[in-house]
């Protein structure tokens, strides 16, 4: 990827998520920001879930608006769940196994918006090999009929999955 497309994507990133900080009216409550906690940890275990093969987790986790998006470590940007779906089953098929957890979360909670900050670390097997996975995340839930579902996904890129 070219550091100029690297730079733009670097630079759109930032300026959706300062739009979404803008533009969510956020009045805090605790109970909201552990019901934003919990959803990012069924995200993230769905993500290990995805790992070995199983996207059902990932299905649940997701809205299935056509306004979510995804910018994940393979690169590009995907909107709407049929894209983001097909992603996600492309990964699972790749079956590279380990584990990633979520460290340093921050979170802020509006009223139907979430939003959490943080690293994701672990190992992944490429090749029976292990591979190091240390990136930036960050996530975005939408509060859908009582439950939190991820609208928007973004992290780093990974060399051995980009595109």
């Amino acid at each position: 990827m070219s550091i100029i497309k690297m730079f733009w994507i670097s630079k759109l990133s930032l300026i959706v998520y300062a739009f979404l900080l803008l533009s969510v009216q956020f009045s805090y409550s605790e109970e909201k920001e552990k019901e934003v906690r919990r959803a990012a940890e069924q995200f993230n275990a769905a993500l290990n879930f995805t790992f070995e093969g199983d996207i059902d987790p990932m299905i649940k986790v997701w809205s299935h608006a056509d306004d979510v998006t995804y910018m994940g470590p393979s690169g590009g940007i995907l909107v709407g769940w049929e894209q983001v779906r097909n992603s996600w089953e492309e990964q699972a098929k790749l079956k590279v196994g380990g584990k990633v957890e979520t460290e340093d979360m921050h979170i802020i909670v509006g009223e139907n918006i979430g939003i959490t900050v943080n690293f994701e670390r672990g190992t992944n097997y490429i090749n029976g090999k292990p591979v190091k996975v240390n990136i930036r995340a960050t996530n975005v839930f939408r509060l859908e009929n009582g439950k939190w579902k991820m609208i928007g996904h973004h992290t780093d890129i990974l060399p051995w999955l980009e595109k």
